[in-house]
């Protein structure tokens, strides 16, 4: 009976022994090849020999962590890609006005009798210039991801009315009659409200470009406001992009292409959606917070 016992005991500890060495054996492979898949620019996976059930569970779990980790270089190569295009061509765009001001400037100089003439011409690319600055700064500030928004409660009515207000000169020079509907209901939410009038500015500011001369916007009971206007030169699968980053339709010759894409990124950061589509050779906005 004692020898039985013995013999039963060195089996136990035997069958221990070669589970202990498979089990070693197996986190030695998940760590050089942990390490490989690290070092390496591949989507390869863990696979292990072990048939242990939590071996398998921890090379799936690493797995999980793998792709995670890709996918966020990924992003971060792609961000510092489109980063580096955005500062490159708003380098180039603000270099147009700066040299065009310069050159009138000369010409000032050369010429008094033209001096008012060449004034407004200058004040024309001071002004985009300026747009171009604060393009940047928004952008600047939505790349941050640890940026803090100052949200406070805040009347949607308000806001819109006073930024409408703010683009009504735009609207008289480019012989748009806004048809406007905003209910007579006070909708108050909790937002930042520089970066809201930022977003119905940039908007609004696209629909003095692109407009054909019929725009809406209404704000409704449920507080979604909708920006509503005729634009030929767009179309449905344009306006698919026009939240992108540096997508314009002039081909950036004219703009950054931020606009659109930083209005999005200050509409999430309010914790809020906002979507496009073309109906009837219309560009409709929607934004809901």
């Amino acid at each position: 009976m004692y020898i039985i016992s013995i013999m039963i005991l060195s089996i136990i500890l035997l069958l221990i022994t070669i589970k202990l060495y498979l089990m070693k054996k197996s986190l030695k492979e998940i760590r050089i090849a942990l390490n490989k898949r690290i070092k390496t620019d591949t989507n390869q996976l863990l696979t292990i020999s072990s048939s242990d059930k939590e071996i398998k569970k921890l090379a799936n779990d690493l797995n999980k962590e793998l792709q995670e980790l890709r996918k966020e270089k990924l992003q971060y190569q792609n961000g510092n890609q489109e980063l580096k295009r955005i500062i490159t061509n708003i380098s180039h765009d603000m270099r147009t006005p700066l040299t065009a001001i310069s050159g009138y400037i000369d010409l000032m100089k050369e010429n008094k009798e033209k001096q008012k003439e060449h004034m407004k011409i200058i004040e024309k690319k001071t002004e985009e210039l300026t747009l171009l600055t604060d393009q940047l700064f928004d952008f600047s500030k939505t790349m941050d991801i640890g940026v803090e928004m100052q949200r406070e409660k805040c009347c949607i009515n308000e806001i819109l009315e006073e930024t409408l207000a703010n683009m009504y000169n735009c609207f008289k020079e480019k012989q748009i009659e806004p048809k406007i509907e905003i209910c007579t209901q006070k909708i108050y939410k909790n937002l930042d409200k520089h970066s809201i009038i930022r977003v119905f500015e940039n908007i609004l500011s696209n629909v003095c470009k692109y407009s054909n001369g019929d725009f809406k916007v209404t704000l409704n009971e449920k507080g979604i406001i909708t920006f509503s206007n005729k634009a030929t030169s767009l179309d449905a699968t344009t306006v698919q992009k026009i939240f992108d980053r540096y997508f314009t339709v002039e081909n950036a010759k004219k703009s950054t292409g931020l606009g659109l894409s930083i209005s999005k990124q200050l509409v999430e950061l309010n914790r809020g959606e906002i979507s496009a589509k073309y109906v009837n050779k219309y560009l409709i906005i929607q934004i809901e917070f």
